[in-house]
């Protein structure tokens, strides 16, 4: 069965679909040796090259879709590979075969907790980019005086140098003085969200970690520097929240021996 070439390169992970439809537009993708135009499809042998380097066959897209979730420590990367040789994310993750791992967003060097990876780029897209509205949820350790009013004008918003920025919801963790803690909510991705927004407070984030991710909540039993696979109530989950539809198969927590579990 064909696919549409904008479908099989976004599921590569290459970018958005209206980002590979601009490269189809600027001759930039080729197909068995030839240019490609918008709207062409792709069959399971066909070969795929984007600006001169083969990308791979169409038929590798039948494998089953992977998420899994990971509970980075303090002092990893999330990019592939560090020029400075720090330890990075990709280096404790599972091998795939035919397939690549593509991150869910970022979370910085000092920053802890849930990220997910995924084998399916349109989905990973999706769940990034600000117009799907995605909860990200952190436990933050805070230093300095936090009130009512600081607490409502973080709710409201605050112009940080990028723009508008708030939590849309925040509540307290318990601790006290340099010891308190706060659950924070937000829907983009920006760098260094949850730190510039209180930092504009005039206090300090002493330790940070991510919690959840969409529908998805870091497991007790997933312990720092491990990962686990996604329940695929989870997956089905976070297909539905950005409009995408359930793939049929999908390698999941309940399938732990390699066997996909079948849509339901």
């Amino acid at each position: 069965m064909s696919e549409k070439l904008q479908k099989v390169l976004a599921n590569k992970g290459l970018g958005s679909r209206r980002g590979m439809e601009k490269w189809i537009e600027e001759g930039r993708v080729k197909v068995n040796g030839s240019k490609t135009t918008l709207g062409d499809r792709v069959e399971a042998d066909d070969l795929i090259m984007v600006d001169g380097r083969p990308i791979g066959r169409v038929q590798e897209e039948q494998q089953p879709v992977r998420l899994i979730l990971y509970n980075k420590p303090e002092g990893q990367v999330c990019s592939r590979n560090d020029p400075e040789g720090r330890p990075t994310v990709f280096d404790r993750l599972p091998r795939l075969k035919n397939q690549r791992w593509i991150s869910i967003g970022r979370l910085d060097i000092n920053t802890s907790g849930l990220l997910l990876f995924t084998t399916d780029g349109e989905l990973a897209n999706r769940l990034m980019h600000p117009s799907g509205q995605i909860e990200r949820e952190y436990l933050v350790r805070v230093i300095g005086d936090v009130d009512a009013a600081m607490v409502k004008r973080l709710h409201e918003g605050v112009m940080l140098e990028d723009g508008m920025a708030r939590f849309t919801d925040i509540q307290d963790g318990g601790g006290e003085g340099s010891n308190h803690w706060y659950y924070v909510v937000l829907t983009e991705g920006k760098n260094r969200e949850v730190r510039r927004l209180w930092e504009s407070q005039e206090v300090m984030v002493s330790r940070l970690k991510r919690v959840r991710y969409g529908n998805v909540f870091i497991p007790s039993k997933t312990s720092v520097g491990r990962w686990s696979d996604v329940d695929a109530a989870d997956i089905r989950g976070l297909y539905r929240s950005v409009d995408l539809p359930v793939p049929k198969l999908i390698v999941s927590a309940r399938s732990r021996a390699g066997k996909p579990n079948r849509r339901r």
